[in-house]
């Protein structure tokens, strides 16, 4: 089915929605909601409380029988769960590895880069938020691998597929209209990102993905899709690793291996420069370097920004 790439409450199948924030820019995510009765289940909130409250306002006024009984939190990316505190009354849900994760990624953690001192390229990605007022909220239950919840008279599983694009990321399947709420394990019309890893993880979680046979698909960011937008995103991933490995054993560096990467077949994908967090990730795996700090990659990531665009001007 096409939806719209627009901002609001998207009808994906009966009692069953997306809310798209219309952006493929860092920060702007999805979220997803399934109801059953006056019972509903949302699948995360967002990087700041406005963002979260005219996505709530959204959904109230689109299903307004709707009582919001369980949240899922696909990750700890704070665009996945920064809002928690707006439906705190709630039974909030994650991985057990996500909520760990989350005690260590509060908003806190973006205030380096606001900081007057840090490279202006890299400010840019974070200062049209407002993340004043945020006080995280946690889960309240966590779970490994699979969990059902009952959301009135459906069915909902949950089924942990990470450590990929971070250590506890989760996929929400919807059995009965054949819908995969997907989180950032894919990024649809972008470049995914791979923090966590491995990245053979993340090619595994697409394929669970195209084994439940859904016929919708919601990424964490970008449009929402189906099984040929799940299998490029692996075919993505595939390309990656077997480039990221052959310009390691050629010595290259991470920047050298994304600048070489031949762009063409996915040259309509917004942010390119993340190629070098992929990368990257491969690099951390053939090193046996485990999972460094991100900041050294976020630089060099700004300047494959800058010579992508330069060359798409020249």
């Amino acid at each position: 089915m096409s939806v719209p790439f627009t901002t609001g409450v998207h009808r994906l199948a009966p009692e069953t929605f997306a809310y798209v924030q219309g952006s493929r820019a860092t920060g702007y995510a999805n979220a997803g909601l399934v109801c059953s009765g006056d019972e509903a289940l949302l699948v995360d909130t967002f990087y700041t409380l406005g963002q979260t409250r005219q996505m709530l306002s959204a959904i109230a006024e689109a299903v307004p029988t709707t009582d919001i009984c369980w949240v899922v939190n696909t990750h700890h990316d704070g665009d996945h769960w920064w809002g928690n505190q707006l439906v705190a009354d709630a039974m909030i849900v994650s991985s057990t590895a996500a909520a760990r994760k989350m005690r260590h990624a509060g908003p806190e953690t973006v205030a380096p880069f606001l900081s007057a001192d840090t490279d202006p390229r890299l400010r840019a990605y974070v200062e049209p938020f407002d993340f004043s007022g945020i006080t995280p909220t946690y889960p309240t239950i966590t779970f490994g691998g699979e969990l059902e919840l009952t959301v009135g008279k459906r069915t909902v599983r949950l089924i942990e597929v990470g450590p990929a694009h971070t250590d506890g990321d989760v996929i929400i399947h919807v059995p009965d209209e054949r819908v995969v709420y997907a989180g950032d394990i894919l990024m649809f019309g972008s470049h995914g990102v791979v923090h966590s890893g491995p990245i053979d993880n993340c090619i595994r979680a697409c394929e669970s993905i195209l084994e439940l046979d859904a016929e919708t698909v919601v990424p964490g960011h970008g449009p929402v899709g189906g099984k040929q937008e799940v299998v490029r995103a692996r075919d993505y991933l595939e390309r990656v690793k077997a480039h990221a490995t052959a310009a390691h054993q050629q010595g290259k560096s991470p920047l050298e291996a994304a600048r070489e990467f031949d762009l063409s077949e996915f040259a309509d994908l917004d942010n390119a420069e993340r190629l070098i967090l992929n990368i990257g990730a491969v690099y951390r795996e053939l090193n046996g370097d485990g999972t460094p700090g991100m900041s050294p990659l976020l630089h060099q990531m700004v300047e494959l920004k800058e010579s992508l665009e330069a060359t798409v001007t020249a």
